[in-house]
């Protein structure tokens, strides 16, 4: 029966896989193989023990182990023991699985893999997620819309500016992860606190070999476990990352709302949008990224505190993690696939984009009147003052800004009216938005 809305409503199959019970086992013994490997090369196990090893893994099943764990109440060994008892007694192979080892040299290096898998899964969607914004940036690079700052429409901006910027945040995303790598695909061969004692005068040696097998990095020094900033870098790197789709999401939201509808998720022909108002088409993809986010943000506080262990070590960090890490992976990958969907069906209305630019009748062009002021010599502080006068005096009596500006005799004697009908016009005041926004298509294309 499943419980976590991760087994039944949010994520990839991919991902889950990656992060179920079934390919944590697969890692764990990978690891141990490759330990056998090492030890093998360095002649600490006898010749033909790690290919028998890794015969003997390739049948251990995860109900097996759990049936061992059931008995002996202890995860690695129960690992361990599933091993050995598919090993030929004659060779005498069983007794080398594990030589050395301690428990988390091995859930470690195992969550090593696994985060590299991890990884790369995320990496592809944001990958995909980049492409469909820089898509929509070229696509609407010259859509003109109403810019906005505190929730009120200020001046001109373009919805390919918006798309660009996402796409420059994304791409940051994409940078980080390279160094987030750097640090999470490692693993160790430690011993009990670290002294890898238990290996003996070729510790070095194994430990090299077993990361090699592997293609992990060596954990340069460490106690009985990998410290967790390690880890608390990767959990907050996702809680950056759905920060940013959440922002996506939410601007996609307020741009949906019915006052506003500049644009709108896609909607299927029979999807229904509410149970008793047959009417609503509700951003319900974008709402579904917003909740999310703030369940992976809720655990970079969890795993900070994994980093705090007593001496050594202590277990207080394995039961966290067995859930942070699962689930800020899934949901941080189902938010991404969802928001790039948004994104690509994201359908667009010309006429609410101009009706919205255009409904302060030219008030939110003040600015461009006070900087042509300013560079004709009138000066930027008295300007700014005449024209938020007329701005303020066109709110309250009704009129269009143009009215407003030309009822100053002062500033009429500075602009006339065919250069205030120029000035005002919303299309002619994007700057440099295009310009920037093809840099940017073009770096990221």
């Amino acid at each position: 029966m499943a419980v976590h809305p991760i087994d039944y409503r949010y994520g990839t199959d991919e991902m889950r896989q990656v992060w179920s019970e079934e390919n944590k086992l697969r890692r764990m013994l990978d690891v141990e193989v490759a330990l056998a490997r090492a030890e093998e090369a360095t002649g600490d196990v006898p010749e033909g023990v790690a290919d028998e090893i890794a015969d003997a893994s390739n049948d251990v099943t995860l109900e097996r182990v759990k049936e061992i764990e059931a008995e002996i109440h202890h995860d690695v060994m129960a690992v361990v023991r599933a091993v050995e008892e598919n090993c030929d007694d004659a060779t005498g192979a069983g007794e080398y699985i594990h030589l050395g080892a301690t428990s988390n040299d091995i859930i470690d290096t195992a969550d090593g893999l696994r985060l590299r898998e991890s990884c790369d899964i995320l990496e592809e969607g944001l990958d995909e997620l980049l492409d469909a914004l820089v898509e929509k940036a070229d696509e609407h690079k010259r859509t003109v819309c109403a810019g906005r700052t505190h929730g009120q429409v200020g001046v001109p901006t373009t919805w390919g500016h918006r798309f660009a910027v996402w796409a420059s945040e994304v791409d940051r995303h994409l940078n980080r992860l390279d160094g987030v790598r750097e640090r999470v695909e490692v693993g160790q061969m430690s011993g009990a606190v670290g002294t890898q004692a238990s290996f003996g005068d070729d510790a070095r040696e194994i430990s090299r070999r077993t990361m090699d097998e592997l293609n992990l990095t060596e954990e340069e020094i460490s106690t009985q476990v990998i410290a967790r900033d390690r880890h608390a870098e990767y959990v907050s790197w996702l809680a950056n990352v759905v920060t940013t789709l959440d922002k996506i999401c939410t601007n996609v939201r307020n741009m949906q709302r019915t006052e506003v509808a500049e644009v709108e998720e896609g909607f299927g022909d029979e999807q229904v949008g509410s149970s008793t108002m047959p009417h609503k088409r509700n951003p319900v993809k974008s709402e579904n990224v917003c909740g999310l986010a703030r369940v992976v943000r809720g655990f970079t506080e969890t795993q900070m505190q994994n980093n705090v262990l007593w001496e050594e070590r202590d277990l207080t960090n394995s039961s966290a993690e067995r859930v942070v890490f699962a689930e800020t992976s899934v949901l941080t990958d189902h938010c991404v696939k969802r928001t790039t969907n948004v994104v690509e069906d994201l359908g667009f209305h010309d006429d609410e984009i101009r009706e919205n630019l255009e409904a302060l009748d030219g008030v939110n062009m003040a600015e461009a009147v006070m900087m042509e002021l300013a560079r004709r010599g009138y000066g930027r502080q008295k300007g700014h003052e005449a024209v938020r006068r007329a701005a303020m005096r066109a709110h309250d009596e009704g009129l269009t800004m143009k009215e407003s500006l030309m009822r100053d005799d002062e500033i009429n004697g500075w602009i006339d009216e065919d250069e205030l009908e120029t000035l005002l016009d919303p299309d002619g005041y994007t700057g440099t938005s295009v310009e920037r926004v093809e840099e940017v298509v073009e770096r990221l294309s």
